[in-house]
């Protein structure tokens, strides 16, 4: 047993190292920009600019099979207490499942308004651009470690704090169909000490979550889709035929 000694003491620096490295130099970019093109990564989006010097960005994106304006309809509804987030609702709808279907009532967002990420409503994004059916842009600006929101035009952050956005961008792909591309930015201090939660924690943590979110945006738009066509179809055979 004594024999594993010196291997681990010498191997598994070198494990570590190597591994890290080949997650900085393939899997963290690929990560970083799930679904997006090399354009799309590098593009500047409405919104980017409310985050001048950002400490670390994403894009991700998925093509969904339905027209900008019917996507919109899903996307100014999210909220708690409204129609959800559309991910893993256990983690970020405290158990309440995500609507399948569009609300009425929760269809006018407008910029400026709060929508609520915990029941009780103590922290929430502010819907920071409202562009139908083009960009909507949300931000939670946060005081560390409390959590506490804070606005970032009455008075400067406190000596530890998080601001991001997080916003999503919507261009037709063919007549039918809409390319979603979602866009990331944030900054944190204390820096280095964010940073490393950020890399550890936050971006893997926005992977599994988004990718979730796109899936079931992709569900949803895929079964309107499939009731439109069926609609469709009903509508001509109920069609009265020429003589």
């Amino acid at each position: 047993m004594s024999g594993y000694g010196p291997f681990w003491r010498r191997g598994l620096p070198l494990i570590l190292g190597v591994a890290t490295a080949a997650y900085a130099a393939v899997v963290r970019p690929r990560a970083l920009r799930w679904g997006a093109t090399r354009d799309e990564a590098v593009r500047t989006f409405p919104g980017d600019d409310l985050i001048p010097y950002a400490d670390g960005q994403s894009t991700m994106a998925t093509t969904l099979p339905a027209r900008p304006e019917e996507v919109w309809l899903w996307l100014q509804q999210m909220g708690c207490k409204r129609a959800g987030w559309y991910s893993w609702d256990l983690l970020d709808h405290f158990g309440r499942p995500s609507t399948k279907k569009i609300v009425p009532e929760w269809q006018d967002l407008k910029e400026g308004q709060h929508l609520e990420t915990v029941p009780s409503g103590e922290t929430w994004f502010t819907a920071a651009k409202v562009d139908p059916p083009r960009s909507l842009v949300l931000r939670a600006d946060l005081k560390l470690p409390s959590g506490r929101p804070f606005d970032p035009l009455l008075r400067p952050p406190a000596r530890a704090y998080s601001e991001g956005i997080w916003g999503f961008h919507l261009e037709p792909a063919t007549a039918d169909s809409t390319r979603l591309v979602v866009r990331t930015r944030g900054r944190s201090r204390p820096q280095p000490l964010m940073r490393t939660v950020d890399l550890v924690f936050w971006e893997p943590v926005h992977l599994i979550m988004q990718t979730r979110q796109s899936r079931n945006m992709q569900t949803r738009q895929s079964r309107n889709l499939r009731r439109r066509i069926r609609t469709n179809a009903a509508a001509r055979t109920q069609e009265p035929t020429g003589s």
